[in-house]
């Protein structure tokens, strides 16, 4: 069945314009919201759809501007017989160089026969569906799809409102699972209940098929329908049309009645069935009124997992779980710019990794490239204690924080390129004991990146064990013998000084601040507190640090120690969207 190759969208809502080359398989929009990502599901139903009228009003044009015509265009490939036909549509037909994108106003050796339907609105809002051909517009020759052809490649929409799907109506998902035809005529005129009593029974011959391709479908999604569907007469119809009949559940129970995600998820394994037929599907948030656990049943089910895949999809989505389970490139980051174009953007291979890991990362705005857990802990730390005192959190700010898990400097500015060039705004925040690759740290500064870190040749807990006071490093000493012990704390000074110095007199120096400890001093405690086992190298023990001893005693601390933090925590406040 036909897929669509490209997608040319002119002055639709968001969207002054936008050119897309989808893949075969699933394809699933992310980014900000009011990006314009419902808009392209939007663009691609109403170019294909079989309504015969369109309520379209100014606000659909963009920036209200109806002296420019919306225009929406469908490059169609991999097309069946009946689209190719040179008596239906000969002068239509164009030729795709696969390799560049053009197109080729014939059809010739090495290219791939498509056919261009464009939908356009202009300023009286009266929608025109018509095919594209500078050879037929020279002919003075104008025509759109046939009905049937137009029917067949209409896409199947899974959206907040699907109950359209269970029953046998016009362009239903349920029509286009076998050629079976229902007769309700005769059932109907029996009194309501008997009909549907006696239609039940006449069903289960006139629909088989498609009742079976139901039950399989129920089945492997876990979608509770009881042992079997039934085509009965829908009680909440009082028309005699197609629409009559829907799916029941083995009580009756017309299947309408079901929970939204499991619905979804029925329709969703429907489409799957006629992906022959029917290739095209239309997904409004993946995730929408699932369990997580459902949302990769569904994912699933919409051929994810399955190469060639199966049908083609468009999707949009919020979720890191829906992100966790595709594939890099499964997923497309939709840009906009200030002249309202759009870019979409796909995710590298490279990427993959931190989409496993941080999906999270992929859906805001901002990220924070982390060295390590140290780093997530304190930031996350001064952010709590400044949500306490009525300032804004970096979550609400729209800022996501991944935990690269320490190594090499490179590696963090390898991730933040990667989000760097998918338009992301990007930070990095690391020790300085490494050194990054002077020209990879350059690259992602070009790109808008910028990096928090200490003073030269400094880690995290070097840089807060020499900038602190007196009364906030015995606490953080005290904190650590809490955390793993004194005799634990105690070797890691004796390691730390070759022997010289003790945990006993360290305290002794700082408590009750008798004597001003030396910076050699400092320079032990900072290294017994950094290295393999450092005391504070998990995100809670640093989030306490941060929250409970530094932050209430920032007045403790160096100016230039608390510009480093201020900084940090002012880029991350910043709304970016």
């Amino acid at each position: 069945m036909a897929v669509i190759r490209k997608i040319e969208i002119r002055n639709f809502r968001s969207i002054k314009s936008l050119d897309w080359w989808p893949t075969d398989g699933v394809n699933c929009l992310i980014g900000a919201g009011d990006s314009g990502k419902s808009s392209v599901l939007d663009a691609i139903e109403y170019c294909l759809t079989t309504r015969r009228s369109l309520s379209i009003s100014d606000s659909d044009f963009h920036n209200l501007d109806v002296e420019q015509d919306i225009s929406i265009t469908l490059v169609l490939g991999r097309l069946d017989d009946s689209l190719k036909s040179y008596e239906t549509y000969g002068d239509f037909l164009s030729g795709l160089r696969r390799d560049n994108g053009a197109i080729e106003e014939e059809p010739g050796h090495g290219l791939e026969t498509v056919l261009r339907v464009n939908f356009s609105v202009s300023g009286d809002l009266e929608p025109k569906w018509r095919l594209l051909s500078k050879r037929a517009e020279d002919k003075g020759l104008e025509r759109g799809l046939n009905w049937g052809d137009r029917l067949a490649l209409a896409p199947t929409r899974l959206g907040a409102w699907t109950e359209h799907n269970l029953a046998w109506r016009r362009g239903s998902v349920l029509n286009r699972l076998s050629d079976e035809k229902p007769d309700a005529s005769k059932a109907l005129a029996d009194a309501a209940r008997d009909a549907r009593k006696t239609f039940g029974v006449q069903a289960e011959k006139q629909l088989g098929d498609a009742l079976a391709s139901v039950n399989k479908a129920a089945r492997e999604l876990g979608v509770p329908i009881g042992a079997s569907a039934k085509a009965m007469l829908d009680t909440h119809s009082a028309s005699v049309n197609g629409g009559t009949i829907a799916l029941h559940d083995e009580l009756g129970i017309p299947l309408r009645t079901l929970g939204l995600g499991s619905t979804r998820l029925l329709i969703a394994g429907l489409q799957h069935e006629v992906s022959d037929r029917a290739s095209i599907l239309l997904v409004d948030e993946i995730e929408h009124g699932l369990e997580p656990h459902r949302i990769m049943r569904l994912v699933s089910s919409l051929g994810a997992k399955t190469k060639p895949a199966p049908q083609q999809v468009f999707a949009t989505s919020h979720s890191p779980v829906v992100l966790r389970e595709l594939s890099s490139d499964q997923l497309i980051v939709l840009r906009r710019s200030g002249d309202g174009s759009h870019v979409p953007l796909a995710i590298p291979g490279e990427a993959q990794g931190t989409l496993r890991s941080f999906p999270n990362a992929f859906l805001a705005p901002s990220v924070l490239i982390c060295e390590g857990a140290s780093e997530i802990g304190f930031i996350r730390g001064f952010d709590q204690f400044c949500v306490q005192n009525g300032h804004i959190s970096l979550q609400a700010a729209g800022l996501a924080m991944v935990d690269c898990g320490g190594g090499h400097a490179d590696h963090l500015y390898q991730r933040a390129k990667t989000l760097a060039n998918l338009g992301y705004r990007v930070g990095v925040f690391r020790d300085d004991d490494i050194k990054p690759s002077a020209a990879l740290q350059a690259e992602v500064a070009r790109l808008g990146g910028i990096t928090f870190t200490w003073e030269d040749g400094q880690d995290i807990e070097t840089a807060i064990v020499m900038n602190v006071s007196e009364g906030i490093l015995l606490r953080l000493i005290d904190y650590a013998i809490v955390l793993h012990g004194f005799d634990f704390v105690g070797d890691h000074i004796k390691s730390a000084s070759g022997g010289i110095e003790t945990l006993e007199n360290l305290r002794g120096l700082l408590y009750p601040q008798q004597h001003t400890i030396t910076a050699d001093q400092r320079a032990i405690i900072a290294r017994a507190a950094g290295g393999k086992n450092a005391w504070f190298k998990s995100v809670g023990a640093m989030e306490s640090v941060a929250r409970e001893i530094i932050a209430p005693n920032f007045d403790g601390v160096t100016e230039d120690f608390k510009a480093k933090v201020n900084a940090l925590l002012v880029w991350g406040q910043t709304f970016y969207g």
